[in-house]
This record gives structure tokens, sequence and C-alpha cells, in this order.
């Protein structure tokens, strides 16, 4: 099985924490070199330094807050740059962003939803831009979306999360058909309760609202599951490592839950 990913440059959004930084740890441990971007510039630095490093390889990264469309551009225009400027093209696109807060649909304000659109789809959108005409030279092409569970069945009490990762499975799919002539998939990668800070922000909120203890409500959660536990974040990274590989060329257009079995849907 061909899971190399020598020569290969890989971005990675979101990888100062969590499914990013994982993802971005087991790319490089295959051989990929990393661009990491993330709002901040401290922890980017630190999280480049102590990737795995094949030989030749050098990680980098940009700073960009997903919450601002111009930085997103200005990052994008960061990549680009550095392509033309002798980097090379860039073969994997990981977009990864944060959840937006909790709350039920009704009660989210039209801006929730913009704000929410624009940095997990018109984000997305900027840099798939930037990597494709570089992927169609090289006939080589790997987009993975971390999205949600929620893409096949809404979780209660996220109401703005769910219509947006939603909105972005369709987008990836709508992709997934139109770039796959050139040796291009895009393919999305949906975690169940995973451990992660967004997790515990979730955990914290719900607590605080039902006036339930945090062990509780995680108690609840994993009562779901049938592995009976929270994922691992390199769990989450060891599946987005798999998808932007040569061995899984022929995998294309799909939507991957990694959640213990959580999902209730085929």
């Amino acid at each position: 099985m061909d899971l190399s990913l020598a020569g290969k440059r890989a971005v990675v959004c979101g990888s100062t924490q969590g499914i990013g930084r994982a993802a971005a740890v087991e790319l490089a441990l295959l051989g990929a070199e990393i661009t990491l971007i993330a709002r901040n510039p401290d922890k980017l630095r630190e999280v480049a330094l102590a990737l795995p490093t094949a030989s030749g390889v050098k990680h980098q990264w940009v700073a960009a807050d997903f919450s601002n469309i111009a930085a997103v551009q200005e990052g994008v225009r960061t990549l680009t740059e550095r392509g033309r400027s002798g980097g090379g093209e860039y073969h994997v696109l990981i977009n990864n962003t944060g959840g937006p807060p909790g709350g039920t649909a009704i009660d989210a304000s039209p801006q929730a939803f913009l704000d929410a659109f624009n940095a997990h789809l018109i984000a997305s959108q900027l840099l798939t831009q930037a990597v494709v005409p570089g992927m169609k030279a090289v006939g080589y092409g790997r987009i993975i979306n971390i999205i949600s569970t929620s893409v096949k069945a809404p979780i209660a009490n996220l109401g703005v999360s769910n219509t947006i990762r939603g909105a972005v499975a369709s987008w990836a799919k709508t992709l997934a058909t139109e770039l796959a002539p050139f040796g291009i998939t895009v393919n999305n990668v949906l975690p169940g309760y995973t451990e992660t800070e967004r997790l515990a922000s979730l955990v914290s909120t719900r607590a605080a609202k039902s006036g339930v203890s945090q062990n509780q409500i995680e108690k609840e959660l994993i009562a779901t599951i049938p592995a009976g536990r929270f994922g691992k974040a390199e769990e989450l990274g060891a599946a987005v490592a798999f998808l932007a590989s040569p061995a899984a060329g022929y995998i294309n257009g799909i939507n991957l839950p990694v959640d213990g079995g959580r999902l209730p849907t085929l």
C-alpha cells in the first residue's frame, strides 16, 4: 500500500491544536512538507518546529484568522507567492476551522450564520482556488474538509453549525465531481465526539446551562457511542492522512464518519 507523501506539500488549517494539529503530524510522518495555518504566530512556530521532519523537508506556517476574510485573502497571497518563488505546488489541502458557538437555530442571528459561512465555506473556497491550479499541473490533489457528523444527523443545540456544515458538505461533493478528471479528490472527514478543546467547551457550556456536572455530561455523551469512549485527535489525523495518500486515489466525494459508531445512519 502506497502511503508515502514524500515530495508532497500540504497546507493544514486550524493546525495549532486538536484535529488540525494531529493531521499535520500524521502527514509529516508520511513525509510531507507542511504549511500550517492558524491565528496565533507563536503557537504556529512552536508546532512547526515540533513536527516530524523528513530529510530535506522544511515546515512553514502562515498566520491568518478565519473569522476575517481579508486576513484569509492575505494568507492565500502568501501561499501563492511561495509557490511561484520556487516552493512548488501544494498537493494536499486540509480545510479545518473551529466550530461556531452552540445554540438553537431559531435563536441564532443572521450575522451568526454569515460569520460561520465566511469562516467555513468562503475561506475554504479561497484556499481551494489557490491550490487547485498547482494540483492540476501535477495531476495529484487531495482536498480534505474536517466537518462534523451533523451533515448526516444534525446535533442538538448546534443550529448554526449544523446548517453551515451541511453547506460545506454539498460544496465539497460538487467540487469532487468537477475536479476528479484532474487527479484531484475531495472528501470530508466527519469527527464524532473527540477529545479536543472544542468538545471541552461544548461540555462546559452544556453543564453550565443544565446545572449538571461536566462529568455527568461526558458520561451521557459516551453512553451514545458504541465504542464506549471519546475519539482521540490522532485517530482523526490518521483518517485524514490516509485520504491524502496515493492509496486513496479512487476514494472521492465521500463523507467519512470517524465517530466510534455513534451515527445511526448508514
